[in-house]
This record gives structure tokens, C-alpha cells and sequence, in this order.
């Protein structure tokens, strides 16, 4: 009898222990479900705002010539588009609309990684002075025509050279008083007003052309896209994305303290680094041909963070699309409001997200940070 009821008690335990099981899973997929699903709904919604982007300007083409030229490039013979509806989108439109895409995706990463490795809401790259060094690069090759690459690629090489500059100089300085997140952020403090500074004495000393072309480069376009630009940008994510993704539990375990990330077998300072330098190769390769668009990096991470929360895993691609809708959609409208005038595409980033973002962060109940 004993031995019955032993027998019927180990049943009853295994198959609660499988119910659990199976409770857990169902969890998890749903977990996984609801993200899979706002990512694909924000797919859905960049692939029909990108038709109607090239839909809009001086020669107007409908969005279904839109879609049906793009699909003729890749598929010739099963689509048909004419030359005029080809001119329109291939040559003229679509290599903006992508560069908006990409570029949105790199500084929506780049300002995750930052964010997730400095433990601070408000880190980005910009905070570490990567556009401060950008702009003065570029500033010293349009006032003085200085710089290191010759030729057409003065400004951009000399705005990604000193892009990169600056986070190899926050992280000499962070090293040499042990590299912590408190470091890093006040390193890149100075830094940024190290830069910010030159550029001013490069501003005060230049002719009024001159100035009025740093200024303008400094508030970020995309009129300067190209294929050939679109493609380097795009092979410097392709290089960098899938290694930000799979080391993403890194990130989450550097979430938890550093102490925490070391008794789970993460080297803390290299991951550090390698994330900053990453992030900042992103960012340079982005800003040197668009100038400075802001607050995308900053604004993505935390829209999806509201969205899906802060799993690295999920958080890292994400972030991607939040910032390339928006993006996207800042450049659709810089393009559109004051038509034919184009307003530089980072005074529609704060002037379209800062609203956005600060009705989130009022209609937040909790902590999400």
C-alpha cells in the first residue's frame, strides 16, 4: 500500500513538473510571439513608407509604379516599368530612401549599445563626442581644406577619421583611470567640448560661406546619398550587426553590475570596448556622409525598450527598425513640408521626435530602465 502511494505521489510530481514544463513554454513562446510581431509590423510599415518616399516630389509616380520598378529590378521579365518610372526611382529617389533606412538602423543600434554598456539612459554616441569630432573634422576640410583624404572624400574622410579619433581618445583617457561606465561618460564629455570648441575657433576665423557650409553640414542630410554610399554603409552593418546580436547576452549580463557579468564569465572591460568601438565605427561611417542627425540614437533604444523591454536579444534589432522608421519618416517630411525647400533632415528628427518621445515618457506608469 505504502509503495502504491509512494508510486502515485512521484506520478502526480512528474507530471505537475511537465505541466510547468509545458506552462513555461507557452510562456515563452508568446514572450517571443509579441516581438516577433511588432517586429514584423514595423517592417510592414517602413516597406509602405518607403514606397510612398519615393512617390513624393517634383515628377509624381504612383506608389504601385513604386513597388512595381523596384521589383522589376530584382526580378526582370516577371515585373514591367518604364524608363521614365525607372529614371525616377532608381537613379533620382530610392538610393535617399534607402540611405534613411540604413542610417536610421546603424544610429538606432549604435545608441542601444551605448546605452546598454554605459548603464545610462542618456549615453549615445554623440555623449562620447563622436559628432563633435565629426563636425570639426568636417569643418577643417571645408573652412581650411585640410585634411588627410584629397579630393572629393576630403570632408567625409576627414569627418569619419576624426569620428573615430574621439572614441579612440575616450577610450585612452577611461584606461588610464581603469575603464568604468562613470569613465567612459566623462571622458566623452570632455571630448565633446574639446571638439565643439575647435570647431567654434575654425567657425570664428572662416569667411561667411564657409561658416554657412559647416553649419549646414553639422544639421544633417541625406542629398549627399549615393549607391556608392548606400553600399558602404550597408557593408559596415553587415560587418558589425550580427556580431552586436549574438554577443547581446553580454549586454544583458553587464546590466546586472559588472561584478554580476564577471561571475558569469564575461570579460567586462573587453566587452566594453570591442561594443564602444563597434558602435562607434557605425556611427562614423554614417555621419561622415550625413552629417549630424541626433536623437535617433538617443529615442530608438527607448521606444523599444517601452515596447518589447530591455532584452538585448530583441532589444539590439529592434531598436534598428524603430530608428530607421523614424528616420525615415523625418526625411519623408523634411522633404515634403516646405516643398520645394528641403529642411536638413536633424531639425526634423528633434522637431518630429522630441514630442513623441515625451508623450511616451509621461504615459510610462514605472521604471523601465
Amino acid at each position: 500500500m505504502n509503495l502504491m502511494s509512494g508510486h502515485n505521489v512521484v506520478s502526480r510530481d512528474l507530471m505537475l513538473g511537465a505541466c510547468e514544463r509545458t506552462d513555461l513554454r507557452e510562456q515563452y513562446r508568446q514572450y517571443t510571439g509579441r516581438k516577433v510581431l511588432f517586429f514584423l509590423a514595423l517592417m510592414l510599415a517602413i516597406a509602405f513608407l518607403a514606397g510612398v518616399a519615393v512617390t513624393l516630389g517634383s515628377a509624381e509616380v504612383s506608389i504601385m509604379d513604386v513597388y512595381s520598378s523596384i521589383l522589376a529590378g530584382f526580378f526582370p521579365g516577371h515585373f514591367h516599368s518604364t524608363a521614365f518610372t525607372d529614371m525616377i526611382v532608381w537613379d533620382l529617389r530610392l538610393h535617399r530612401v534607402l540611405m534613411s533606412i540604413v542610417a536610421g538602423m546603424g544610429l538606432g543600434v549604435a545608441g542601444a549599445v551605448m546605452q546598454g554598456i554605459l548603464k545610462n539612459p542618456l549615453a549615445s554616441p554623440f555623449t562620447l563626442g563622436i559628432s563633435s569630432a565629426a563636425g570639426f573634422g568636417a569643418a577643417l576640410a571645408i573652412i581650411l581644406g585640410a585634411g588627410i583624404v584629397a579630393g572629393s572624400w576630403l570632408v567625409i574622410g576627414n569627418a569619419f577619421i576624426f569620428a573615430l579619433l574621439s572614441a579612440f581618445a575616450v577610450y585612452g583617457l577611461a584606461k588610464y583611470k581603469a575603464i568604468s561606465t562613470e569613465t567612459m561618460i566623462l571622458a566623452g564629455i570632455a571630448i565633446m567640448y574639446l571638439f565643439s570648441a575647435l570647431t567654434s575657433l575654425l567657425q570664428y576665423g572662416g569667411k561667411s560661406e564657409k561658416v554657412h557650409e559647416v553649419v549646414f553640414w553639422m544639421m544633417g542630410s541625406l542629398g549627399r546619398s549615393s549607391w556608392e554610399t548606400v553600399g558602404m554603409v550597408i557593408t559596415i552593418l553587415i560587418i558589425c550587426l550580427p556580431y552586436l546580436i549574438i554577443k547581446s547576452w553580454d549586454l544583458n549580463a553587464l546590466g546586472a553590475g559588472d561584478e554580476t557579468a564577471q561571475s558569469l564569465g564575461v570579460n567586462v572591460e573587453r566587452t566594453r570596448v570591442i561594443y564602444m568601438m563597434l558602435s562607434s565605427l557605425i556611427t562614423a561611417s554614417i555621419i561622415s556622409f550625413t552629417g549630424t542627425i541626433g536623437f535617433i540614437d538617443l529615442v530608438s533604444p527607448h521606444i523599444t525598450r517601452m515596447a518589447i523591454g530591455g532584452d538585448h536579444r530583441f532589444l539590439l534589432p529592434g531598436s534598428a527598425l524603430v530608428g530607421a522608421l523614424l528616420l525615415l519618416a523625418a526625411d519623408t517630411t523634411a522633404r515634403t513640408i516646405l516643398a520645394p525647400e528641403i529642411l536638413p533632415v536633424g531639425i526634423m528628427t528633434a522637431l518630429l521626435g522630441v514630442p513623441f518621445f515625451v508623450y511616451l515618457f509621461m504615459r510610462r506608469k514605472k521604471e523601465f530602465w
